[in-house]
């Protein structure tokens, strides 16, 4: 009788265990698809690789830098000149008359004595009349008025300028300090003074992909080239209803994943990472379960129909870390660790104990039941 309980609690547990050593052994499953090397293209990082790269990188860039905008989108400071606008205040001095240029006593700023342009786009001045001003420049209306004035003064000395600029605005909006609209005055407003007077970029904003929005038609800004790459030529000129976006940095990231010390995702909104960079800013690798031969950075897309590229660093010698500094991610790249053989076989061990574990529980209830 104890010899048949013994095989019978030997034989449950040997059952038991086996069911954890082969979990859902029994369910069917299909393993069949194109081999890998028809889906991805693999290549080492080698320094040859890392050039090429960087020469092709900045060849974009520069002929990113030299694509046309509008003829009124582009910006030449030598050439810009204010129009006046519906709602602009107007300074006009006549120079030995102060009874036309302060009329209302000389305590008041230039702003409350000044000339509102009307809706209708004119203005009232003395001995003048009402003149149509909207459109004009300061040079015009000073023309017109010193020559209406030459009837009752001789050789009229004027001078125009704007007191306050009403007319005109553009809008800053999305991952900026400060959002909102942005006066269009005598000084041009460029995408990156907007951006300067908005507080800058935020550290959730996208550099790459500032959408500037001019007469219903959308253009791509890329920020990061202006100030890292000096591609100035993108740095539109703003004008009156103009929205300049900042997005956020969405799927703008760089991702660690595997063996290192903390997986997670990097922005590159307005930040550029090399290998080393990112795979330091997660901890490092892990030196016990890492395999240093295996280091690769997934990239969507490659050549023919390749639907990625596989980027592979051996960093056995540390030296190649080296090259690792000079490959430089894109946004949406994978940076992958894998494990090492002897941590994959340790990991089938730890998951094998509770089974074994068991069986020496059952074991040692047969031995402790045949001592009694």
């Amino acid at each position: 009788m104890k010899r048949l309980l013994s095989c019978a609690l030997l034989g449950s547990s040997l059952f038991l265990g086996g069911c954890v050593l082969s979990p859902g052994s029994d369910m069917p499953y299909e393993n069949s698809g194109p081999p890998i090397d028809d889906l991805v293209d693999v290549q080492p990082i080698t320094f040859g690789l890392v050039q090429a790269q960087n020469a092709a990188r900045k060849e974009f860039s520069s002929q990113q830098g030299l694509k046309e905008a509008s003829d009124e989108m582009k910006f030449d400071a030598s050439d810009y000149e204010y129009r006046i606008g519906k709602g602009d205040i107007l300074n006009i001095v006549v120079y030995d008359h102060p009874e036309l240029t302060i009329p209302a006593g000389g305590e008041r700023s230039s702003v409350e004595t000044g000339n509102v342009v009307h809706g209708d786009g004119t203005i009232f001045y003395p001995y003048v009349g009402r003149i149509h001003v909207a459109g004009k420049n300061v040079a015009d209306v000073r023309t017109q008025i010193a020559a209406a004035l030459a009837d009752y003064i001789a050789e009229p000395q004027v001078e125009v300028n704007i007191a306050s600029f009403q007319s005109q605005k553009a809008y800053v909006s999305g991952q900026v300090s400060n959002p909102g609209q942005q006066p269009i005055t005598n000084t041009p407003l460029t995408v990156l003074d907007a951006i300067s007077s908005a507080g800058g970029l935020n550290e959730n904003a996208d550099w790459r992909h500032v959408v500037l929005s001019h007469n219903g038609q959308e253009e791509i800004i890329n920020v990061y080239d202006m100030l890292q790459n000096g591609q100035i030529s993108q740095n539109r000129l703003l004008h009156d209803g103009d929205v300049l976006h900042v997005p956020d940095v969405g799927n703008e990231k760089v991702y660690v994943l595997g063996e290192v010390q903390r997986p997670q995702d990097l922005p590159m909104g307005g930040h550029r990472f090399n290998l080393v960079d990112a795979l330091s800013q997660s901890g490092g690798i892990d030196e016990i379960q890492a395999r240093a031969s295996g280091i690769f950075v997934i990239r969507q897309g490659g050549p023919g129909d390749k639907q990625a590229t596989v980027y592979q660093l051996d960093a056995s010698n540390a030296a190649a870390y080296v090259i690792g500094t000079e490959f430089q991610l894109e946004p949406k790249d994978i940076v992958y660790v894998t494990t090492a053989p002897i941590s994959r076989w340790n990991r089938v061990i730890s998951q094998l104990l509770p089974s074994t574990n068991l069986t020496r529980q059952s074991v040692g209830s047969v031995r402790d039941y045949n001592d009694l």
